[in-house]
């Protein structure tokens, strides 16, 4: 049996969650928004430090939570679920029954074992889209966000990266849209979102940090989320000068706030697009201040990258290791000033 699903729009996207959301909404609600825009009313922006044992460097540096979707289907008003379902087997014929039906499909799993992609890295809630199958060939067809085209991925790399055998697993999740109804306007999702982001980063909201500490298993060193998630980092970073190799710390990092599909910025290019639509949307809310922060704070974490960078090449340099830490602070104290200015207003 084949099948493959062909009037859907694939926009290339700086992220792998908000792009994959942004090309769901156009196609199921008739919504285009900016790719930013998604990822902002999504909530999408945080600072995860999770320590995790058995990898190489010893944590986790995210700067996006993990409900983004959930949450952008929430403050849009959109009837979107997921699921995870455990059973392998089960989990393939519940998406598989979705692209017979004409149903593009939102999957989640480790982009490790995706063949068409060749990441050399785990990741284990990579976002991308299924658009059909062909069993005699045991291929899919994936939407992603590097290329419009449809990419193919054989069945079994895909069955391996959405529930792998070892490592973090999404457990089969993915995702549908029960409706095409889009009930909150504009306005009111971008209120949703600035108080839904503000409360997680201000450590208000939890919800953040139990999604971590359910995914983290090992580490005697609880995951930290939000500013204080940041300040971790902060901490965190002058003590690898005493490493004997600090360079898997700094590379990974440096990745992560550039190259692992962030959009730029650790997220803050995004997020920096998003407050100024936001302005434009809820000037009661939203000051030039405060659009000027979050613009500062994205050009302060892809200024880190470079010095990252150095460091690697020259990891016994104390200036550049001065340097890497005051700027991190610079971060911290922007993103403090950032949500607090948020804070008055939206809550």
């Amino acid at each position: 049996m084949r099948h493959l699903i062909e009037n859907y729009r694939n926009l290339t996207a700086g992220h792998c969650g908000s792009g994959s959301m942004r090309n769901l909404l156009y196609h199921y609600c008739k919504l285009d928004l900016p790719e930013g825009v998604v990822f902002g009313l999504g909530a999408g922006i945080d600072s995860v430090y999770m320590p995790a044992m058995g990898v190489e460097p010893p944590f986790m540096l995210f700067g996006r939570g993990s409900s983004m979707e959930t949450d952008l289907a929430e403050t849009l008003g959109v009837d979107y679920r997921e699921t995870a379902q455990p059973d392998d087997q089960q989990a393939w014929q519940d998406v598989k029954e979705e692209i017979l039906a004409g149903r593009p499909t939102m999957l989640s799993g480790d982009i490790f074992y995706l063949d068409y992609r060749k990441f050399k890295v785990h990741f284990p809630a990579h976002r991308f889209v299924l658009l059909g199958f062909d069993e005699a060939r045991e291929e899919v067809y994936i939407a992603d966000r590097t290329e419009e085209e449809t990419q193919t991925c054989s069945m079994s790399a895909l069955a391996l990266s959405r529930n792998p055998p070892s490592d973090i697993s999404t457990c089969n999740t993915w995702g549908k849209f029960h409706s095409s109804r889009v009930s909150h306007d504009l306005g009111f999702a971008c209120e949703i979102a600035l108080k839904k982001t503000v409360e997680r980063m201000l450590g208000i909201d939890k919800s953040q940090l139990e999604l971590m500490r359910k995914m983290q298993s090992g580490a005697a060193q609880s995951p930290a989320v939000g500013l204080k998630g940041l300040r971790t980092f902060c901490d965190e970073l002058p003590q690898w000068a005493e490493l004997d190799d600090a360079r898997p710390h700094l590379e990974y990092v440096d990745n992560m706030i550039i190259k692992f599909g962030t959009g730029g910025g650790f997220f803050r290019d995004h997020f920096a697009h998003f407050m100024h639509w936001a302005a434009d949307q809820r000037p009661d809310l939203i000051s030039s201040t405060t659009v000027k922060l979050a613009e500062q704070a994205a050009s302060e974490w892809n200024q880190l990258s470079p010095t990252l960078q150095q460091l690697a090449q020259d990891t016994n340099n104390s200036a550049l290791w001065s340097q890497a830490a005051e700027q991190a602070i610079d971060i911290y104290e922007t993103e403090y000033s950032l949500f607090g200015h948020l804070a008055d207003t939206v809550l």
